[in-house]
């Protein structure tokens, strides 16, 4: 397969050219699907008309509602491993219900569906609406101990679970759609960030997987459920025959995206700031950047933080500062899932920023592990294998390159005044 496939379908390698294929001398065999965990789709049953705009994660319209259910907290991470949140689906769908006419009018007549983004999409592709565990559960809705839907949360948040999708394994036939004249079984769905693993073969407990996109996701693979997971996430990758596969989960808001709002207020476009890392020496003196880019995510739990440079610096010496703040915010996640998990052996990482060496190397330095980058388009590789494992099988699971740590004081000097300067801003 090849290793940059933009349509997430497992391909075969066969020596006759399949009809209709987009790739010469490659056969569709199955398709996968993955999306993001905590969109929601509010539509009629049968026709799966939408009712009102899809609400994504980051949306979080309806967080003052949530707060009145603050005392529920301990009870809803003991079901779902997740914080009370407005990431999460739950209170969309209250929202929807509370605001949105169309939505009161369809729970009346008994034609209403509140959906996942991947449930919607599967139902309009095969016309079987059906969700995946991973998806499920950043519902808020969903039990990790029991594996179904749950009465009890349903009913905490006024949801009645009619309105909900089938929740079966991850892989399974979903049913079949058709791409230009071939009929394609869809056997796998999962999240975006779900997948990621399995694009480096087998998940391996001891190593950590992350995802350095708009934000930082990290996965480290678990075969039991994190009983205490806070202040990380407890998630689930993947459910089958076997049972599942969970996960201790943490995220950084601003990896990309605080990339993204320091090229605009510098005024230099992002292609041109990395190649600034590489004039930057090893111990160059650095400012320290608190970096609430989109909020804090694990394991502060501050969606309003401010983000603010602590010294002043080159535009080359902040940019150092922006890249180094989202090491030192991921390294506090690793650390963590260490102490929870267990000792951890490897770190692989993948996504946008990963192409850059001088990240990964002061991520290696900073944790004293060696980084392995993979392929960019993880999630893409990492459906595909859910899709047809016996054919990921033969994938080559190989590191596109291994980074060793390197002794480096001036870097652990720095991450120590950033966590007492981030300690003393968030109290």
């Amino acid at each position: 397969m090849p290793r940059r496939c933009s349509p997430r379908y497992a391909l075969r390698q066969r020596r006759r050219c399949a009809p209709h294929a987009a790739v010469p001398d490659l056969e569709i065999v199955a398709a996968g699907l993955a999306t993001q965990r905590s969109t929601i789709v509010a539509c009629e049953r049968g026709s799966l008309r939408p009712l009102n705009p899809a609400i994504s994660w980051q949306d979080r319209r309806n967080a003052a509602w949530l707060e009145a259910l603050s005392a529920h907290e301990p009870r809803i991470r003991a079901l779902t491993g997740l914080p009370l949140s407005a990431h999460y689906g739950a209170s969309k769908i209250r929202w929807c219900l509370d605001h949105v006419p169309a939505v009161r009018v369809a729970a009346a007549r008994g034609e209403l569906l509140m959906l996942p983004l991947a449930a919607w999409l599967v139902g309009r592709l095969t016309g079987r609406v059906s969700v995946d565990p991973a998806n499920a559960a950043r519902t808020l809705l969903w039990d990790s101990v029991a594996l179904d839907w749950s009465d009890e949360l349903c009913t905490l948040f006024g949801i009645d679970r009619a309105w909900l999708p089938p929740c079966g394994p991850t892989r399974q036939h979903f049913g079949e759609f058709a791409v230009d004249g071939l009929r394609l079984p869809l056997t796998a769905c999962t999240g975006d960030q779900s997948a990621v693993p399995f694009a480096f073969g087998v998940p391996d407990p001891a190593t950590a997987y992350v995802n350095l996109g708009t934000g930082a996701f990290i996965q480290r693979p678990l075969s039991a459920r994190p009983a205490a997971p806070e202040p990380l996430l407890g998630s689930i990758l993947s459910l089958d025959e076997r049972g599942a596969l969970y996960s201790l989960e943490g995220t950084v808001n601003g990896a990309g995206s605080a990339v993204t709002a320091f090229s605009q207020d510098s005024g230099v476009a992002e292609a041109a700031l990395w190649p600034l890392l590489a004039t930057l020496a090893d111990d160059a003196p650095l400012p320290l950047f608190i970096n609430g880019v989109g909020g804090f995510g694990s394991p502060w739990w501050h969606p309003a933080a401010c983000a603010e440079f602590i010294g002043a610096g080159s535009v080359a010496e902040r940019f150092g500062a922006v890249v180094e703040s989202i090491v030192f915010m991921v390294a506090e996640n690793l650390e963590l899932m260490a102490q929870r998990g267990g000792i951890l052996r490897h770190i692989a990482v993948t996504g946008g920023l990963a192409r850059s060496d001088w990240l990964c190397r002061r991520l290696a330095a900073t944790l004293q592990l060696p980084v392995e980058r993979g392929g960019l388009e993880a999630t893409a590789r990492g459906t595909a294998a859910l899709a047809a494992p016996e054919l990921a099988a033969r994938w080559s699971g190989e590191a596109e390159r291994s980074l060793n740590p390197e002794p480096n004081g001036g870097l652990g000097m720095r991450r120590e005044r950033w966590r007492d300067a981030l300690r003393a801003r968030l109290g």
